[in-house]
């Protein structure tokens, strides 16, 4: 499950590479202006139930209540099939206004946006209920049918996404926003694609399913009210980590645009807006994933350790989530932002890299604050303090809301960038301090730990300049794509070396992660004591 879950998100991660030689900035802010509100209408239409069944269904099984499990299910199907209906009335209806806030300067631009944003809302007549399915599945301890439908859906999707894009634009010389349009369609494609696997699998464990409801010798027989009043208390908390991203990105699409127009911009707006948002978005979540899965697997354990207040082994498993995340996150958001340049231009476009390249030296950074801010969430549903989320995040947003415009105003399209990072440092900060005074935890040790990583990736980041500086004087990696990529990989091979042998030397590899390092004592040759 959890590496379908990074395979899927690393697909989704690497095909804007393609993607963007295709549609340009221009694509990318017009695709961005289609998924960020489509994320959030199906966040509410689903309102976090498909997970929440997954828990609801594996407690009556525990308890050998199959047919409560059943019922739920049943139910579920009905209700995500109505609420995904809803969804797709209001985000189609809704269209033109959404494009109409989002660029209200360029009616024609306005009204290809609300296009695209019409293609995708279709997705929502399949998604909330599909995803049902694949929690009942969960509940069952079962979780391939997730894991494949998950990986089917998004290889189909992405293949749906470039062939389409390069059939309007490449053979019959469409336009950016009928390929976008093609694009943004393609996630009812990988849905349906994917209904086609659970419904494979459904024929198949139909029978023995059923079996264990018909044969079941008791029924806690809970009116279907009150079964959903538990179930929509499950699916409260998840709903809201997968919101906040898409919120923060929200207020930009609504503000970004005229705020860049006001100050004199106006000209740049798409290029800046989708450096941060679409591409530049991509590539800082890339550690992100990898350090939030591995964090996220200890919480079930965790929260084992809290039911039975067992305290210090509680602190330590909370300690080892917080301190993967910087060990992962810190260094490779600081190499990033050494290597903004040719990891944009390498991956992307060399063209206009003075504007985009300081985007992504901020922007980096602000992925510690994403893995922290998924992870600290993560703790507080652990330890039953997943209610304070909504606050953390509300205060958060409120602050995003009240400021992008004025520090748009003030710094440019950076501003964007340090009102995303505000937002999620206060609702960081405010998810620590809950932790810290609902459990009396202490951040000691992770933060003597933090301060070791920091004094590393500053000398990962120093070679990663000598190695520019040097290479500088016959890689042209500010104008040939091969230089930049060149360089990057260098850069990445060697300060990643560097940073991996400081760690590892020092054994703060070994005391985070435990045996997790065991092949790098192969590689550099040291004898477990």
């Amino acid at each position: 499950m959890t590496g379908a879950t990074f395979l899927s998100k690393f697909l989704g991660m690497i095909y804007v590479i393609p993607f963007f030689a295709l549609v340009g900035n221009e694509g990318g802010a017009l695709y961005n202006f289609a998924y960020v509100p489509y994320n959030i209408f199906l966040s509410i239409s689903t309102v976090g139930v498909p997970l929440a069944v997954s828990k609801f269904v594996s407690k009556y099984n525990s308890l050998e209540d199959y047919e409560t499990g059943y019922r739920i299910f049943k139910s579920g199907m009905v209700l995500m099939a109505v609420t995904g209906f809803l969804a797709f009335i209001g985000l189609y209806a809704s269209s033109g206004w959404i494009a109409a806030l989002s660029i209200p300067n360029e009616p024609a631009k306005a009204e290809e946006a609300a296009f695209v944003i019409r293609m995708v809302s279709f997705a929502l007549l399949v998604i909330p209920a599909m995803s049902i399915v694949r929690g009942f599945f969960q509940g069952y301890q079962s979780m391939g049918p997730t894991a494949v439908s998950q990986i089917v859906e998004q290889i189909v999707r992405i293949a749906f996404v470039l062939s389409g894009a390069f059939i309007v634009i490449k053979i019959y010389n469409g336009s950016i926003a009928t390929a976008v349009g093609m694009a943004t369609f393609a996630a009812l494609i990988g849905a349906l694609a994917s209904c086609v696997v659970l419904w494979m699998y459904w024929r198949k464990r139909k029978a023995a399913i059923l079996s264990n409801v018909n044969n079941q010798r008791f029924t806690y027989d809970i009116p279907m009210k009150k079964l959903f009043i538990e179930l929509l208390s499950y699916a409260g908390p998840f709903i809201i980590v997968g919101l906040a991203t898409s919120l923060y990105q929200l207020v930009d699409q609504f503000t970004f645009e005229r705020s860049m127009t006001a100050v004199g911009l106006g000209e740049i707006w798409e290029i800046t807006f989708s450096t941060i948002n679409v591409y530049g978005h991509k590539i800082i979540l890339i550690p992100v994933t990898i350090a939030t899965g591995l964090s996220l697997a200890i919480l079930p354990a965790l929260t084992k350790s809290f039911t039975t207040n067992n305290k210090p082994v509680l602190f330590q498993q909370i300690n080892q989530a917080f301190q993967i995340i910087i060990v992962l996150v810190l260094p490779a958001s600081i190499g990033l932002a050494a290597l903004a340049d040719v990891a944009y231009g390498s991956l992307f476009t060399l063209e206009n890299i003075d504007i985009t390249a300081p985007l992504i030296v901020l922007y980096a950074p602000v992925s510690l604050l994403f893995a922290f801010f998924t992870v600290s969430a993560a703790v507080l549903q652990g330890i039953n303090q997943q209610r304070f989320t909504v606050v953390s995040l509300a205060a958060g947003l409120l602050a995003k809301i009240l400021l992008n415009i004025q520090l748009i105003h003030m710094f440019g399209a950076k501003g964007a960038i340090f009102g995303t990072a505000l937002a999620v440092g206060i609702a960081v900060l405010l998810n620590l301090w809950r932790i810290h005074v609902s459990i009396q935890f202490s951040y000691k040790q992770t933060a003597k730990r933090a301060l070791l990583v920091l004094i590393f990736s500053t000398v990962m980041f120093a070679v990663i300049y000598l190695l520019k500086w040097i290479f500088g004087y016959f890689l042209p990696y500010s104008e040939s794509k091969f230089a930049a990529l060149t360089m990057l990989i260098i850069g990445v091979i060697v300060g990643g070396a560097v940073y991996l042998w400081l760690a590892y030397a020092s054994t703060l590899l070994e005391r985070v992660l435990g045996n997790r390092v065991r092949v790098l004592n192969r590689i550099f040759h040291r004898r477990r004591s």
